[in-house]
């Protein structure tokens, strides 16, 4: 299960964070998430797979992602990443710190923090 909670922080962040079609994005949300998944982030809080997958990159479609440290596993059933993103070639414009909470293989819940930037 450590390696299943490690796979779900990295693919979210590259493969639905990080995906800029839309299609490809919907379809790797739907391996990741549960199907009501829920998104808790300082603006608001989304349900549903579908829905947080068309929320990402809806405010900044160009930005790129890094990670700052190694996805963490706890017990099998959450983990934590955390990450920078901002325009390519630029200084990082925020960082993050995503923590997740694991059912049955699947991301159920998504708490997404900001930082202070590095």
């Amino acid at each position: 299960m450590t390696d299943t909670v490690i796979s779900l922080l990295v693919r979210n962040l590259h493969g639905v964070f990080g995906e800029a079609d839309d299609v490809r994005r919907g379809a790797l949300a739907g391996e990741l998430f549960t199907e009501d998944a829920l998104f808790v982030k300082p603006a608001g809080i989304t349900y549903g797979r579908a829905a947080i997958a068309g929320k990402i990159l809806a405010t900044h479609p160009s930005f790129a992602y890094a990670e700052l440290a190694p996805a963490e596993n706890l017990h099998g059933r959450a983990g934590r990443l955390r990450w920078t993103s901002g325009e390519p070639g630029r200084p990082p414009s925020y960082a993050v710190t995503d923590i997740i909470v694991v059912e049955n293989s699947r991301i159920a819940a998504l708490y997404l923090f900001f930082d202070p930037l590095p």
